[in-house]
């Protein structure tokens, strides 16, 4: 169905390719004009026309006046299209000023119709930009019923990505021939650039304080309504959830420890109170163990089954019994397991993103940083500067992905050389950007570790050394190596 457009529309398209970047439109120039015609049909870069012409860019007009049309006829429809379709994904700017002042409108509870929406744009000095009055009331009577009004928002918004994404192929043609700078960042940004299309984001991504005043203000509220219940992601720690409220999106968590002091086995139990006790999906990215011992430490956990006896094939009838009532909730937990060797920062990023995009990723734990490698081509000046780009780049992972990332560290021999062998910040190995760039950093310390004979023996402490938005405490738990895990005291 096609809609007659005012005879002085001021916004009519000035030619097929009036929206695509500059660097579209000029592409060819200098060239004989002959072998532009036959590169450009070789090409697919336009069809017909003159020679020099790009492809209009994916859209449907159609469908944008039938979404506006049902808008303006229905209260209803107005509420179904704002879920799907945002303002810049119209391809006519004066169209996105119609949409814009319908929900504006909306907002503040009156009417939105062709008489109320035409005023709303004089008020603005905007009506000369969608042609005038008469033009929304040719949007009313083009749609015989607002009932399909979500239909044709979908339409829209598919051809919104597909222009996106012709973007981000230009974008991604544009660094290819460019080749500045190493070539592995370079892939990484053609990744981001991709990613950006699938999750409908703009490159304007800086908003008025106004507007995110909004925004905060509905998430205290929403946080309020739940009667103290948990927003983020579980840690399965009574004491750890309730002073850190979970795990964030966008948080870097760093679980630092010497060696055998169970930071894997920490970081386990993370992941199994997210994907096992909670349903949400994590990925553990192991590059110290091997998938199968992962999997029996989790069954060993979760069924308080001696993992020694797992690994000796001296499981009693008891153990069976109680390996076979956890299997199937265990199997079936949305945990991803990947022990690649030499991963690279540049390899995890990637299947993150994949993860996020396919699964809705929620956790990713990578045990852990000092056996990462950075993935450049360009060496580091030093094994410390590495780490430090690598910490960084985690904190960035969680900031795009908005998940929260654990990290595990290794702390250097700094406790070791003190009486009381308790572990400081300042004990990270390697960077001290670590410690700068986490939101939240965890000191692993078992007494019994140094001391057989302790009497603090069985019994962990979790220091939360550094908080970026809460307290810091350290929270005592019970260390039950026989089963591969740690619980809260009281389950002791």
């Amino acid at each position: 169905m096609s809609i007659p457009e005012p005879l002085d529309d001021p916004w009519a398209d000035t030619g097929p390719s009036d929206r695509l970047p500059v660097s579209r439109q000029r592409r060819g120039e200098g060239r004989d004009r002959g072998e532009q015609h036959e590169r450009g049909r070789e090409s697919g870069g336009w069809e017909g026309g003159s020679p020099g012409f790009e492809r209009v860019p994916p859209q449907d007009l159609d469908a944008e006046q039938s979404v506006l049309g049902g808008m303006l006829l229905s209260k209803d429809a107005i509420a179904d299209v704002v879920e799907i379709i945002k303002g810049h994904d119209f391809y006519r700017p004066a169209h996105e000023t119609v949409y814009q002042a319908i929900l504006d409108l909306y907002a503040k509870g009156e009417p939105a119709d062709p008489i109320t929406v035409a005023a709303e744009l004089v008020k603005r000095g905007e009506i000369t930009k969608v042609g005038g009055a008469p033009y929304l009331h040719t949007l009313v009577q083009s749609v015989p019923t607002a009932a399909n009004a979500s239909y044709y928002a979908e339409i829209v918004h598919e051809r919104a990505v597909l222009r996106r994404l012709v973007e981000a192929g230009t974008k991604i043609t544009q660094m290819g021939y460019a080749a500045d700078g190493d070539v592995d960042d370079i892939v990484n940004s053609a990744q981001a650039e991709i990613y950006a299309v699938t999750e409908q984001r703009t490159s304007e991504d800086y908003l008025p304080l106004g507007d995110i005043m909004e925004g905060a203000l509905d998430e205290i509220e929403a946080i309020g309504s739940r009667s103290g219940e948990m927003t983020g992601v579980p840690t399965g720690f009574t004491d750890l959830d309730a002073l850190t409220n979970g795990l964030h999106p966008g948080q870097m968590v760093v679980i630092a420890a010497r060696p055998a002091m169970g930071k894997s086995t920490l970081a386990l139990d993370f992941a199994r109170a997210c994907s096992i006790k909670s349903n949400l999906p994590s990925v553990i990215f192991s590059l110290e163990m091997g998938r199968n011992e992962i999997a029996m430490r989790l069954l060993s956990a979760e069924a308080r089954v001696a993992l020694h006896h797992m690994r000796s094939g001296t499981m009693t009838d008891e153990d069976w019994t109680r390996l076979a009532r956890r299997m199937p909730d265990v199997s079936a937990a949305p945990l991803y397991i990947d022990d690649s060797p030499n991963l690279s920062m540049m390899e995890i990023r990637a299947k993150c993103r994949r993860l996020k995009q396919r699964n809705d990723l929620k956790l990713v734990v990578i045990d852990y940083l000092q056996l990462m490698q950075s993935g450049g081509s360009k060496r580091a000046e030093s094994r410390q500067q590495e780490v430090s780009d690598m910490s960084r780049n985690l904190k960035l992972l969680a900031k795009e992905l908005q998940l929260p990332v654990i990290a595990l560290s290794q702390l250097n021999r700094g406790p070791e050389q003190r009486t009381d062998k308790k572990p400081m910040v300042s004990d990270l190995r390697e960077s001290g950007s670590i410690e700068q760039d986490a939101d939240m950093v965890i000191l692993l310390h078992r007494e019994d570790a140094y001391e057989k004979e302790s009497p603090r023996a069985g019994e962990a402490d979790l220091i939360v050394a550094k908080h970026r938005n809460g307290p810091t405490a350290t929270i005592t738990v019970a260390f039950q190596g026989h089963y591969s895990r740690f619980v809260d005291m009281a389950q002791t």
